[in-house]
């Protein structure tokens, strides 16, 4: 079974409960990275959203 990246915008933002899992890690990060502008009008790095958000499952 292959590994899936997975970022559950609950353990950024308290209130949402939006969850963001693909195979591709680039496209996990960028689709994080873009739902976290556009909801939350917020913007986290690349880094930023690897290293405090992202899970492998």
């Amino acid at each position: 079974m292959a590994q899936a990246h997975k970022l559950d915008c609950e353990s950024a933002a308290a209130d949402c409960r939006f969850i963001i899992q693909s195979e591709d890690e680039a496209e996990a990060i960028e689709l994080a990275k873009q739902h976290m502008r556009d909801v939350h009008g917020k913007d986290y790095t690349d880094e930023e959203l690897r290293s405090k958000h992202l899970q492998i499952v």
